[in-house]
């Protein structure tokens, strides 16, 4: 009868996409923005891009033109508690495939309102917790189908956060230059170090860290860009600072990428991103020939 199971039970291709997280602890760094942009940035060298909301904020779907994607189930709240079999009671017909909604080159799973309730729901299963989402991207060969899957975190370091790094391959990190940014990547370096010390998964590769927002006119930013980085050290990546330009909102409150403006006033952004997605490529192709 062994032998029965295990013929049944075969192994998932693992594939060679890869997992890249927008993270921090806290709000209004501009994650979201900088997770959409660079999902463009990277569709633009003919990869194939899943974008995953994991916010209950909702606003990378919301970017991307989706609204309301929970009235019918279609969220990834829902496909995260579909691959749950001890909560099949609140299991509901959807297929992930079901569930993608295209925008151009990219495919979305988008949030809802009902990500909030995800730790209370998921509070008494017996298996680990942390590992739902990296075990939903494994059941579903995700990475055998895309080459990036590009996820949007909250702005905290609860259970779904948690969940994002454990299924990361690497991540970047957007932050104010100010003095609550530099709590906040204080923090999010203690999360690593606890995952790293369950043992439950890899933690993942930090890329780059991202100033944004950044003011010229205010001396005391420049100073505070410089302490974090110090504090930081040598070896981590600290990328050219994003300056709080109209042409983000403007593109915010359109719903468009940087990618899809002609004007001159948005190439300096456009090379911005275009260079995050560098160093996301070079980072896999570093990854596959060693």
């Amino acid at each position: 009868m062994g032998i029965f199971f295990n013929k049944n039970k075969e192994k998932r291709p693992t594939g060679k996409g890869k997992v890249i997280s927008f993270l921090n602890q806290k709000g209004g760094v501009g994650k979201t923005t900088m997770a959409f942009n660079t999902a463009h940035a990277l569709s633009m060298n003919d990869a194939k891009v899943l974008c995953i909301d994991m916010d209950p904020q909702a606003n990378l779907s919301y970017l991307f033109g989706i609204e309301n994607s929970t009235e019918d189930g279609r969220s990834i709240f829902q496909l995260l508690i579909n691959s749950i079999r001890e909560l099949s009671p609140l299991h509901r017909a959807a297929l992930w495939t079901d569930c993608i909604c295209k925008e151009g080159k990219i495919d979305i799973l988008p949030a809802g309102q009902d990500l909030s309730g995800f730790e209370l729901t998921v509070a008494g299963i017996s298996g680990p917790r942390q590992l739902i989402l990296k075990k939903f991207i494994e059941m579903n060969a995700l990475k055998t189908v895309y080459d990036y899957i590009v996820i949007d975190g909250p702005p905290t370091l609860g259970l779904l956060v948690v969940n994002i790094l454990c299924a990361s391959d690497g991540a970047l990190v957007p932050f104010r230059p100010d003095e609550f940014s530099y709590k906040g990547l204080t923090h999010f370096y203690k999360v690593l170090e606890d995952i790293n010390d369950m043992e439950i998964s890899n933690t993942p590769d930090v890329l780059a860290h991202i100033p944004n927002l950044m003011d010229s006119r205010r001396k005391q930013e420049s100073e505070d860009l410089d302490m974090i980085a110090e504090h930081l050290g040598e070896d981590a990546v600290v990328v050219e600072p994003f300056m709080n330009k109209a042409q983000l909102v403007k593109g915010q409150s359109q719903k468009k990428s940087v990618f899809e403006f002609n004007s001159k006033e948005f190439l300096p952004l456009q090379n911005q991103f275009s260079e995050i997605a560098k160093i996301i490529t070079d980072w896999k192709e570093q990854g596959q020939y060693e």
